[in-house]
Order: C-alpha cells, then structure tokens, then sequence
C-alpha cells in the first residue's frame, strides 16, 4: 500500500468532491420528504401487521378475550 501525504491526501479529496453532483435544494426537499413519507408508511405497515399478528397468536393459545 503506497504512503501518501496528508496534504496529497487533501488534494485527492478536493479533486473527488469536484466531481459529485450535488442536488437542488427542490430535488432535496422532494426527496427527503419522499423518505419521510415512505417511513410512516412502512412504519404503520409493521404496526397493522404486528397488531394482527398478536390478536392471532392471542386468539390460538386462548389469551384473547
């Protein structure tokens, strides 16, 4: 593995970071509110699923009213 100095180091991550293409802010907000969304979603999923589930298993080993 080759050695390289920290300041060489530094000029490779500039160089990298001049590379990425960064988003707009509206494709940013779009997206995270996006991530939000898709997370309330799926948390409600799992917790609808979870709930039958339990009332199931309930139900079988006769825990359930």
């Amino acid at each position: 593995m080759a050695k390289v100095s920290p300041a060489q180091f530094v000029r490779e991550i500039r160089q990298e970071l001049a590379k990425v293409t960064w988003p707009a802010r509206k494709e940013l907000t779009v997206t995270t509110i996006s991530v939000f969304a898709m997370s309330a979603v799926a948390a409600l999923f799992f917790f609808l699923v979870d709930q039958i589930i339990s009332w199931f298993i309930g139900l079988i080993l006769g825990l359930g009213g």
